[in-house]
């Protein structure tokens, strides 16, 4: 995949225009947003992002266009997962509902920053180090095994280490002040609780993007694909958290699917590390072509199956529990 220099400014460019424009309306405006609002604007993000998938089918073809579906479908279903740990973090916190968009785009922003960070130290490892894959491949089998194992999500948001020591080091309001981060009060500077929300959300997803990062890469060897698939899968996320915070509680079995689509990313990974092996100790350090590459229209097949699946049986499971409450 030949992407010129001017292909990666324009996209960046218009993707920074987009989030700027939503940046924009809401400091000047901040609402709570109606479900009209936000189905509009997530109704938006996802054509936006189709439509790209089609022009990079248009332009490189058919192959790279299902690895930049697969990567796109994979981060945003477990951005759906951190929207739990999201509603918490603003319950903790109890951040005012009309600031909740302000700290969640701000939030955004910063993890859009830092996974692009990470996205790049991941592609030049890859391609210096071809047994990093075999890390990657083994995080992501670990991660599933832990996360199935986990059960459900904690009802408690516990502060990182960043948290803790921001909140030690500089002196704060207990009240909201807007969208200021900071204010003066008696001749002191003061950092907000938002400074804190939003830093918050931030290190939050930059600790979930050590297991998307190594997922979509999984699918993908492409950065191109990689950065935009992470951005448009972020670029929907503030309008999912107000569309479905209602539905998270029902989605009962979102642990064990995101457990098998990263157990199964991870399988991928191996086998994949396999065939671009030179490790000394594997197969002489020569490639093994014995076992199978799954290709990108199978794990896109699978994400969409696995991500299905997930959803049917956990709407199903709750509706069928919300009858038996009744009889």
């Amino acid at each position: 995949m030949n992407v010129p220099v001017w292909g990666w400014v324009v996209t960046i460019v218009v993707l920074t225009v987009f989030l700027l424009v939503d940046v924009l309306v809401i400091a000047r405006r901040p609402h709570v947003p109606s479900m009209a609002e936000v189905t509009r604007h997530l109704i938006f993000f996802v054509s936006l992002a189709i439509l790209f998938g089609l022009y990079v089918w248009y332009e490189w073809g058919g192959r790279y266009a299902g690895e930049f579906y697969a990567g796109w479908l994979t981060e945003y279903s477990l951005s759906v997962d951190n929207l739990f740990v999201f509603l918490l973090i603003m319950q903790n916190f109890r951040v005012p509902a009309r600031l909740q968009q302000s700290a969640l785009m701000t939030g955004i922003v910063i993890a859009i920053v830092l996974r692009g960070i990470f996205i790049a130290v991941g592609a030049a490892a890859i391609n210096a180090f071809a047994w990093v894959f075999y890390i990657f491949g083994a995080f992501l089998i670990y991660t599933a095994v832990k996360l199935a194992k986990g059960g459900d999500e904690e009802d408690e948001f516990e502060e990182n280490r960043v948290l803790k020591w921001v909140e030690s080091r500089f002196p704060a309001t207990t009240e909201f002040h807007g969208t200021s981060l900071t204010i003066v009060e008696n001749g002191k500077r003061l950092i907000t609780p938002m400074l804190i929300v939003i830093l918050a959300l931030g290190t939050t997803d930059l600790l979930f993007a050590l297991d998307s990062i190594p997922a979509i890469f999984g699918l993908t060897k492409e950065p191109f694909l990689v950065l935009t698939a992470n951005i448009f899968a972020l670029m929907g996320l503030r309008q999912l958290y107000f569309l479905i915070g209602g539905l998270l509680k029902r989605l009962v079995y979102l642990s064990i699917g995101l457990a098998v689509l990263l157990g199964f990313i991870g399988v991928k990974l191996m086998l994949h590390a396999l065939h671009e092996n030179n490790l000394p100790f594997i197969n002489g350090g020569q490639p093994v072509h014995s076992v199978p590459d799954i290709p990108i229209s199978v794990s896109l097949g699978a994400i969409i199956v696995i991500l299905g699946v997930t959803t049917v049986a956990s709407l199903w499971k709750t509706k069928h529990d919300t009858r038996a409450l009744r009889d």
